[in-house]
C-alpha cells in the first residue's frame, strides 16, 4: 500500500532532491468570534482601527460581522506563518473595545439567530455581492453554523521541486502545470482518505452548549452534562461533526464534488453553481428590492461547497475560483479541517504546525488511486465517526470495504511518515518534524492527552460547563496579547495596512458604475 511513497522518497534521497523542498510555503488563516464580556456575540460593527474588511489582507471578516478572520502571507516557514498569526492578533487585541476573542471552534450563549449580523463590507458591488452570498447561507442551512470558527492550513510545495519529481516520475514530458495539478489533486484525495486523523489528534469540540442545538435533534450518542452543556463522552471535533461543517444538503440534492482530476472537480462544481434547485426557488432571489441569495441554484458559487480540503488558486479581480484553475492550475491546497486550539493563545502550536506540513507533504508523495463512490461515502463515515466517537476504545474504521481499528491505522501511517519526516528534518538540519510526529504519536496510546479529551476533563472537573471553560481560557489569551509587546515596526506595518484598506474599500465604492443587477448578471456571465 505504501511501496510508491517509499519508493518516491528513496529517488529524493538519493538524487539529492530533498533540499529542493526548502523553498515550500506555509499559510493560517484562523477565525474567532467577537464576544463581550458575558460571551455573546458581539453587536458592534467591525472595529474601524482593523482596516476595512473588504480589503485588508490579514484582518477581515467570515460570515457574520462579529466572526473575525485572520490571515497569514505564505511564509517559508511553517514557525514563521504561527509568529505572523501571533502578531496579527496581538495587533487585533490591543485595538478591540473591551471584548474578547472567543478562543474555541464552537460558540456559547447564542440567543438565537438574531444574534448574528451578517458581515457589511460596504457599498461597492463586491462588497454587497459577499454580504448577498451570506444572507443566500442564512436562507439555505440558517445562521447557527456559519459561527462556527476554525484554522484553515495552506501548504504549497516549492516550485524547485515540480521538475524534480517529475523526473523522479519519468514524466518530463508532460506539461509542467497539468503535473503540479495531477499531483495536487492526489494530495487532495488522500488527505480526505486519512483525514480522520486530524480531528482525532486536533479535535477540541467534543462539547456544545445547549444554546447552539436550540430547535434541533441532539445526536443520539451525545450526552447532557448539565443545564448548560452536551457532550459526546469519546467525541473530538463536533465542528466536524453531524452538527458542524457537513455537505449533508448538497448531498441530498446528489451534489458531490469530484476530486480525481482538476477537469472533474471544477466541472461538478460548475454543475451545482448552474443547475435550479426548487427548494431555493421558493425562497426566491429578492424580496421586493432586498436580494434573498445570489441565485436560486444549489451552490450560490463555489466557496458554498464545503470541505474538509481544497485546491485553490488566487484570484485575479472578480475571476471565479473555478476559472482560476481552469486557466492557471493548482497553487495551494488548503486544509480546513483543524479546530482552534483552546491551550494556546494562537489556536495552534508548533509542533502541531510541523505535523501538518509533514502529513501534506505525505499525502503528495503516497500513492493516490481515484475515489471510488463507494470510497467516498467510507470517508464522510470514517470523519463523522472520528468527530463524534473518535476516542472510544478499540473503535473501528472503514477501509476499502473491510473494518481497521483506527489506532491500527493510525500508528500504520505514523510509520510511514517517519519518512517523510526525517526528508524534512534534513532540509532544515532539525529534529522538529520527528519530534512533532512522535508527540502526536503518544496521543493514540494516551487518548486521555488529546486536546478533546483534555477539554472535557476541565469542562467537568474544573470549570461546570462548557461556557465557562471558554470563557476562562478566552480570558487567559485576553491577557496574554494585552500583555504582549508588538514591535514598533510590525504595529507600524499593520496600522498602515488598516488604513490603506479603507481607503482602497472607499475608491472601489467612488468607482462603482454599475448597478447592482448588472453587476451581478456580468459576474455569472464572466464579464466583469
Amino acid at each position: 500500500m505504501y511501496q510508491t511513497l517509499t519508493n518516491r522518497l528513496k529517488n529524493i534521497s538519493e538524487k539529492g532532491f530533498s533540499s529542493l523542498l526548502k523553498n515550500s510555503l506555509t499559510g493560517l488563516e484562523k477565525e474567532s468570534l467577537r464576544v463581550n464580556r458575558e460571551g455573546h456575540i458581539s453587536q458592534e460593527p467591525h472595529p474601524n482601527a482593523l482596516g476595512s474588511a473588504l480589503k485588508n489582507a490579514w484582518i477581515t471578516t467570515d460570515y457574520s460581522e462579529s466572526l473575525l478572520e485572520l490571515i497569514t502571507p505564505p511564509c517559508e516557514r511553517a514557525h514563521k506563518s504561527l509568529d505572523f498569526l501571533l502578531d496579527v492578533e496581538t495587533f487585533v487585541y490591543q485595538h478591540l473595545d473591551n471584548e474578547l476573542l472567543w478562543t474555541t471552534s464552537m460558540p456559547c450563549v447564542i440567543r438565537g439567530e438574531a444574534d448574528i449580523t451578517i458581515a457589511d463590507y460596504g457599498s461597492s458591488n463586491a462588497g454587497k455581492m459577499k454580504s448577498v452570498y451570506r444572507q443566500g447561507l442564512a436562507e439555505r442551512y440558517g445562521k447557527m453554523m456559519q459561527v462556527i470558527a476554525g484554522v484553515h492550513f495552506n501548504y504549497s510545495v516549492a516550485i524547485e521541486f515540480w521538475p524534480a519529481f517529475q523526473e523522479i516520475e519519468n514524466q518530463q514530458d508532460k506539461d509542467p502545470q497539468d503535473f503540479i495539478n495531477e499531483r495536487y489533486m492526489g494530495m487532495t484525495r488522500n488527505i480526505q482518505r486519512y483525514g480522520w486523523i486530524i480531528p482525532y489528534l486536533f479535535g477540541t469540540s467534543p462539547a456544545i452548549c445547549k444554546s447552539f442545538i436550540s430547535g434541533m435533534a441532539k445526536p443520539e450518542t451525545m450526552k447532557v452534562f448539565n443545564e448548560f452543556t452536551c457532550y459526546e463522552p469519546f467525541g473530538t471535533s463536533l465542528r466536524m461533526g453531524d452538527i458542524g461543517y457537513t455537505n449533508r444538503k448538497e448531498d441530498e440534492l446528489g451534489i458531490k464534488a469530484n476530486y480525481n482530476s482538476l477537469e472533474q472537480y471544477i466541472s461538478s462544481l460548475r454543475c451545482a453553481i448552474n443547475t435550479p434547485n426548487e427548494k431555493y426557488q421558493k425562497i426566491g432571489l429578492k424580496d421586493g428590492d432586498k436580494y434573498l441569495q445570489l441565485n436560486t441554484n444549489i451552490l450560490q458559487i463555489e466557496n458554498e461547497y464545503y470541505s474538509s480540503v481544497r485546491p485553490k488558486q488566487i484570484l485575479n479581480g472578480f475571476e471565479k475560483p473555478t476559472d482560476a484553475l481552469e486557466q492557471r492550475g493548482i497553487q495551494y491546497v488548503e486544509l480546513r479541517s483543524v479546530d482552534i486550539n483552546a491551550f494556546h493563545p494562537a489556536g495552534l502550536t508548533h509542533k502541531q504546525l510541523y505535523f501538518l506540513e509533514l502529513f501534506m507533504l505525505f499525502c503528495l508523495l503516497q500513492d493516490s488511486p481515484e475515489i471510488t463512490s463507494e470510497e467516498a461515502k467510507e470517508i464522510d463515515y470514517n470523519q463523522s465517526l472520528v468527530a463524534h466517537q473518535g476516542r472510544k476504545p478499540n473503535l473501528k474504521l472503514k477501509q476499502t470495504g473491510d473494518s481497521i481499528k483506527l489506532t491500527s491505522w493510525a500508528n500504520e501511517l505514523f510509520d510511514e511518515m517517519l519518512g517523510v519526516a526525517k526528508i524534512l528534518n534534513s532540509v532544515h538540519s532539525e529534529t522538529c518534524y520527528i519530534n512533532a510526529l512522535e508527540s502526536q504519536r503518544e496521543l493514540l496510546l494516551f487518548p486521555d492527552k488529546t486536546p478533546s479529551a483534555k477539554v472535557l476533563s476541565d469542562i467537568m472537573n474544573r470549570d461546570g460547563s462548557y461556557y465557562q471553560f471558554a470563557k476562562r481560557k478566552s480570558e487567559e489569551h485576553r491577557d496574554y496579547f494585552l500583555a504582549r509587546e508588538l514591535d514598533p515596526k510590525i504595529n507600524n506595518e499593520m496600522e498602515l495596512m488598516a488604513l490603506e484598506s479603507l481607503k482602497q474599500q472607499a475608491q472601489l465604492e467612488a468607482d462603482d458604475t454599475l448597478d447592482f443587477d448588472t453587476f451581478l448578471k456580468r459576474y455569472f456571465n464572466n464579464e466583469l
